[in-house]
């Protein structure tokens, strides 16, 4: 390690803010998916190696698969541009800048654009860039890069946030989480509405039929990709799967790893550009950035380009779970996008070993990361590579491999005790008969010149070996065993009343959307406008941007109007209400599939504060893939699932609903 990052690891451990914040997101993060992954049992493993087999194929074909979905894309009206290096990458969206006349871009949280440093490039020509993520406009204000993958904002407590906003954005000082989830929600929204360009990152592309696949929860990847004339998404060439089939296995490992929802609260899949009279965007461009990538793919740490950044490893990594993202620096003290285990071998690949090759070294090896990680990708062995130097595939080290002198000589005394069953048994009784705690939960500070003594104690060796500790337990246990009954415990029977198959969906997506903070109103079409009616009464709303009236029940739209409630189709920031129809609904989660053409806007859905939606329970399916695969949704330029209200939790980890989309959904079905 160097002197730059113990600096920072020092600083991170003394730093008592951090620690609680650190700890408070690991806890709720790794809480949240347990959750959602044990009810699943061994399926649970069973998605994590198809998933891991369907990274691995891309990546093996990586050009093939590119071709392929270069055709899909193009064939679907969306401009594709290929980039080789950040500078390309960089050259090419100046160029569509410059062609859009854009002064200002509403930018959507992406990794690639902190990769090749995006921001600080169109700033530079000029333009302004706005970082519409919650947690990453936080720290754009703050001059701060990402802390964590998924909470860019980890590392701040809300008076933090509270002193930040005071001074960038004039408001008078508070520290209330809503209030401050208010003033951004309100500060963004004219951004949104004035861009000229919306700039995106991509989690997945489907070579399929060249679909890009978003997920965000605030709501802002989808305003983003639907509000200004012109979309560009920028996406690493590797982020794609074969098909859609592919695309919902992705979607149950992401969420679920990531923040511990079974899906994001808004998944977009976007196909082409608006054709039709008043919609947007006009354009669509798609950046394919290599950047190394071709290179990572042919070498030792090709798996790493398997990672769908969901953030699982760094949760449940001992070392980011103390130091967090902003001590991963390179020997020049210089930070990286990427941080945690995958950071430690992406940085090292894409950006080389010679200056991030000491953040391998940032690791216990202990595999929990492999354990979290939903695609099952070797982290601990990529980082032993790293620590190699077998980065490029080449023959030689890439990177300088050798330990201190001083613990060299200890790992070649370890080597020599370890390789006779008595040295070692002998060395590990006399170890603990002899030692002596001297330091707090410890035994022994080791010397600070070998590089362990930073952050950690040597454990205390133990008395006795393992293995005779673990055959007393396991004596124990037998006979514990043996004195049981051996008559199992039987479930008490009982009987069930037949339900049918719609009736079950149908009670299974009202449980699931009243989970994600829905509400659910069962009718029939006869008594749709009285409840409807009231519904509005009752909230107070008045003003509807609503789907046009061949895309809703009959005669709906007119006893609204009859009512006195006015009625607008084109976008309307002002609108107390959003009323759509459903193009299908999932039962399993909950969600929401609503599908964009003439007549259906999106933002009916995303502008207003709340979301009426009107379902018929006839399309109401029991699985994801099943929707995924229905030809109005296959077909259609763009479509969204929604799952809830949005939400965000990027202050201090906590809940609060009603960011960017709308903060009530309110589901009518009959």
């Amino acid at each position: 390690m160097t002197d730059a990052f113990h600096s920072h690891i020092r600083a991170a451990l003394a730093n008592d803010a951090l620690q609680k914040a650190l700890d408070g997101n690991a806890e709720k993060r790794l809480s949240a998916r347990i959750l959602m992954i044990d009810p699943l049992g061994a399926e649970w493993e069973e998605m994590r190696q198809r998933a891991h087999a369907v990274r691995a194929e891309v990546i093996a074909h990586l050009d093939d698969y590119i071709s392929a979905f270069t055709r899909a894309v193009e064939g679907n009206g969306v401009h594709v541009h290929r980039a080789e290096t950040s500078s390309q990458a960089l050259e090419i969206i100046d160029q569509i800048a410059g062609e859009s006349g854009a002064k200002l871009v509403a930018k959507s949280k992406s990794m690639v654009t902190e990769e090749i440093g995006l921001n600080r490039h169109l700033e530079a020509q000029g333009i302004r860039v706005v970082e519409t993520d919650l947690g990453e406009y936080i720290i754009q204000l703050r001059g701060e890069p990402p802390a964590h993958i998924i909470t860019p904002a980890v590392h701040l407590r809300r008076q933090d946030v509270g002193v930040t906003f005071q001074e960038k954005l004039g408001i008078p000082y508070t520290d209330d989480i809503p209030t401050l989830v208010a003033v951004a929600r309100q500060r963004l929204r004219e951004v949104f509405l004035q861009a000229e360009i919306g700039l995106s990152g991509v989690n997945f592309g489907v070579v399929q039929d060249g679909t890009l696949c978003l997920v965000t929860n605030e709501g802002n990847g989808r305003m983003v990709t639907t509000l200004p004339p012109v979309h560009i998404a920028l996406m690493g060439m590797e982020r794609m799967v074969p098909t859609r089939r592919d695309l919902a296995l992705m979607l149950h490992l992401l969420p679920r790893s990531a923040t511990g929802q079974k899906l994001s609260v808004y998944t977009s899949l976007v196909r082409s550009p608006a054709t039709w009279a008043q919609g947007s965007p006009r354009q669509r461009h798609l950046v394919l950035l290599d950047n190394g990538r071709s290179k990572i793919s042919a070498s030792p740490l090709a798996e790493a380009l398997y990672c769908i950044r969901c953030g699982a490893c760094l949760n449940t990594c001992p070392i980011f779970r103390e130091i967090g993202g902003h001590a991963y620096v390179n020997t020049r003290g210089e930070g990286s996008p990427y941080t945690g285990p995958i950071g430690a071998v992406l940085s090292a690949a894409l950006f080389g070993a010679e200056g991030y090759g000491n953040l391998a070294r940032a690791s216990t090896l202990c595999g929990a990361c492999k354990d979290a990680c939903p695609v099952d990708i070797d982290l601990p062995g990529m980082l032993l590579r790293v620590r190699a130097g077998k980065v490029s595939g080449a023959e030689q080290a890439q990177a300088e491999p050798n330990p201190p002198a001083v613990l060299a000589l200890g790992l070649r005394a370890f080597t020599w005790m370890a390789m006779s069953s008595q040295r070692f048994a002998l060395a590990q009784r006399m170890a603990g008969i002899f030692s002596r705690p001297i330091a707090p939960g410890g035994w022994i500070k080791t010397p600070r010149f070998t590089g362990w003594g930073y952050s950690k104690d040597f454990p205390r060796p133990a008395r006795r070996p393992l293995r005779d500790r673990f055959n007393n337990q396991a004596q124990a246990i037998a006979q514990q065993a043996d004195s049981a009954s051996a008559t199992p415990d039987r479930l008490p029977e009982h009987e069930t009343a037949e339900v049918q198959p719609q009736e079950a969906s149908l009670k299974r997506f009202e449980t699931e959307l009243a989970a994600l903070g829905g509400s659910f109103t069962l009718c029939n079409l006869a008594n749709l406008p009285h409840l409807l009616l009231a519904f509005l009464e009752d909230n107070k709303i008045d003003t509807l941007l609503a789907w046009e009236a061949a895309y809703l029940p009959p005669g709906i739209l007119d006893a609204l109007e009859s009512a006195g409630v006015s009625v607008t189709h084109t976008p309307d920031p002002n609108a107390s209400a959003g009323l759509t129809g459903v193009t299908a609904a999932i039962a399993a989660s909950g969600s929401l599939v609503l599908t964009e053409g003439s007549g259906t806007a999106l933002v009916a859905s995303l502008l207003p504060g709340t979301h009426i939606a009107l379902l018929d329970s006839k399309v109401i399916y029991d699985t994801l893939e099943e929707v995924l695969l229905l030809p109005e949704v296959q077909d259609a330029p763009a479509a969204v699932l929604v799952s809830g209200p949005s939400r965000t939790a990027d202050i201090e980890m906590s809940l609060t609903i009603g960011v960017h989309g709308p903060g009530t959904l309110q589901v009518f079905c009959w």
